[in-house]
């Protein structure tokens, strides 16, 4: 008997939903990257840091990478051919921007996972070795305006336009990318 206490993540016949949760987890993540500027300059790189540090790049160096490709090379493109007129408009303007922040986005998490990688291997925190607040704060917001555009706008639209055959091609497509057998 499942336990309905214990949340679970969507499955795959979800896309649209394990996007979603994906949004979560990195809202999650990006708490802790905030946690970890208070956390250092007061505790240094101590254990709870460097696994916090672990945390946070094994998320934006294997889950993150797969949730960028499942939108540009799945997900936007299908709605690039799907959507219609109002649908097709708003897509034309949010595509570009989209695009853009991730190139953005995976420029400063080049910065951060180098400042991390610090904390994880637990080197003494010097100024040189501590998290740069403007990195943490410039990727966090990005991140979350982001987020916001797509929960508002790409999110509904696929559910919206997408057939259940779209829908099924989606999730098999971002199965298939985490190489998770169907």
């Amino acid at each position: 008997m499942p336990n309905a206490l214990i949340s679970t993540a969507p499955d795959f016949s979800q896309p649209i939903a394990v996007l979603k949760h994906c949004h979560e987890r990195i809202r999650k993540q990006l708490a802790t990257l905030q946690n970890l500027l208070d956390h250092v300059p007061q505790h240094g790189n101590d254990a709870q840091a460097q696994q916090a540090a672990h945390s946070v790049m094994r998320y934006f160096n294997q889950a993150a990478p797969h949730h960028h490709a499942d939108e540009e090379h799945d997900l936007l493109p299908m709605l690039n051919s799907t959507a219609t007129g109002e649908d097709a408009a708003v897509l034309q303007k949010l595509m570009p921007e989209i695009l853009a922040e991730h190139q953005q986005m995976d420029s400063l998490w080049h910065s951060l996972n180098q400042q991390l990688s610090h904390i994880a291997d637990g080197e003494a925190a010097t100024p040189a070795t501590l998290l740069s607040a403007q990195d943490v704060h410039q990727f966090s917001s990005i991140y979350s305006a982001h987020m916001e555009k797509e929960e508002t706008w790409i999110a509904p639209m696929a559910k919206r336009i997408f057939n259940d055959q779209q829908m099924q091609q989606l999730g098999a497509a971002m199965q298939q990318r985490r190489g998770i057998s169907a």
